[in-house]
């Protein structure tokens, strides 16, 4: 069966902290480990009261002293919001660390508006134009190249696997290009999710890198003992979609009972637009909605994306969904 990976925003819930939202994604990414799972992602927000990965780096440090074996990686790195030079020098480090076990996805959607850009001192329109070339660079500096005559010697030589992120053609395009894998976020996005995976396997020009496309798309998936269960669980996710499309983006909220049915007619369409490249449901319907989800991407890896206000439901949605796939390590 394809490999699955974790993609994990460090959710805080409500009433919760920063330090328990690390602790909980600790005891995930372990569970993630032991169950089976590829890859640990974290994805990089700023500015949300509800969602503690921005410091991306640090936090991967924090995961692979927590583990042993499960790649780390972000899920992405927004690069619009940093330099090159320090992105090597973060991850060439992560990889001294954990050797053979460090990722590093690439986005070049900043997640920032106006204030924000403020914040971090950047022309966010400017670095988003400058994305190919900072990619590049990044590459160079792992290769031990002095870009632009300043050596980077945490990157120089560094066994990091990079990703190009996207949600839209820009991604595929770029990512075919350089030959290098690719991942959608067709777990929040997936409008242009087919039209992404055949253009870039359309485009892919083999690279040092890869010989062939390696494609790998998102999917929100929640299990539970029963569907019953595993849509009430979903709720709490679901009030997150609704919080931030509506520009009220906040903490992970505890599930409610009959909470699709309480929404407007615009927020309920939407929902189910972002909900459409989902898995819920017990073991037997999960594995009933990845097998068609795979036969729909041809997906060669996928990324669950996977929160719940009950850690433990978190833990027990992984372990869940590895058994119905049959992938549990002897």
């Amino acid at each position: 069966m394809i490999p699955l990976s974790v993609l994990d925003l460090v959710s805080v819930r409500e009433g919760g902290t920063v330090a328990q939202a690390l602790d909980i994604s600790v005891k995930t990414a372990q569970a993630a480990e032991r169950a089976g799972y590829k890859r640990y992602w974290v994805a990089e927000h700023h500015g949300m009261d509800g969602i503690a990965g921005g410091a991306t780096s640090v936090v991967l440090a924090h995961l692979g002293n927590a583990t042993s074996t499960i790649r780390i990686g972000s899920g992405g790195i927004m690069l619009p919001n940093h330099t090159p030079y320090v992105i090597a020098e973060q991850f060439g480090t992560l990889s001294a660390l954990f050797p053979g076990r460090v990722d590093l996805g690439l986005g070049r959607a900043p997640g920032a508006d106006g204030r924000l850009a403020h914040a971090l001192r950047k022309d966010i329109h400017a670095a988003s134009e400058r994305f190919p070339n900072d990619v590049v660079e990044l590459q160079a500096r792992f290769a031990g190249q002095a870009a632009g005559g300043v050596p980077s010697p945490q990157a120089a030589g560094a066994n990091v696997e990079m990703w190009i992120l996207g949600s839209s053609l820009f991604g595929a395009q770029l990512a075919a290009m350089l030959g290098l894998p690719y991942a959608f976020a067709s777990h929040f996005a997936p409008a242009a999710l087919d039209e992404a995976a055949k253009v870039y396997r359309e485009r892919f020009q083999p690279s040092e890198t890869l010989d062939k496309p390696h494609f790998m798309a998102a999917i929100n998936v929640i299990a539970a003992d029963t569907d019953e269960e595993a849509a009430y669980l979903a709720t709490s996710t679901d009030q997150s979609f609704v919080a931030l499309r509506t520009g009220n983006p906040g903490r992970l909220l505890p599930p409610v009972r009959g909470y699709r049915d309480s929404l407007p007619g615009s927020a309920k369409a939407m929902l189910e637009q972002v909900r459409s490249v989902s898995a819920v449901g017990d073991p037997q319907t999960v594995r009933a909605g990845i097998e068609e989800f795979v036969a729909r991407t041809q997906a060669d890896e996928l990324m669950v994306s996977i929160a719940t206000y009950d850690p433990a439901a978190q833990i027990r949605s992984l372990e869940l969904t590895m058994e119905a796939l049959g992938q549990v390590p002897a």
